[in-house]
């Protein structure tokens, strides 16, 4: 093998560590988005599970105080549970964005709809 081509076989060598090192690079890239998101998501389930605490024990302490007497008119039913349980998932249950998901805040829209069953 003559000089030439041990020199064109070291510059092939390098042109493909340079892709390999480019496409490390891009890797690298989206691996760090994906552990941006990954915990961005899993702070977004803690604050909502613990939401959902609060809400199931504020919802066991309304029951418990209002008696096992009361009459079918006075209970929501179980749309109203569908639709909280939606909203403690993250999602919008107002008509203004029904469906979409809520981004770590409470929606005033959604809220209101709550005062209003009660």
């Amino acid at each position: 093998m003559g000089n030439r081509e041990i020199f064109d076989q070291v510059s092939d060598m390098e042109k493909q560590i340079g892709e390999l090192y480019e496409q490390l690079g891009d890797l690298k890239g989206k691996l760090s988005d994906l552990l941006e998101e990954n915990h961005r998501l899993a702070v977004e389930n803690h604050n909502l599970r613990h939401h959902l605490e609060d809400h199931t024990e504020a919802i066991s302490e309304k029951t418990a105080t209002k008696g096992s007497g009361s009459s079918k008119g006075n209970h929501p039913g179980e749309g109203y549970d569908n639709l909280a349980r939606l909203y403690e998932e993250g999602f919008h249950i107002c008509n203004l964005e029904f469906g979409s998901p809520r981004r770590n805040e409470d929606c005033i829209f959604c809220l209101d709809f709550f005062d209003k069953t009660k």
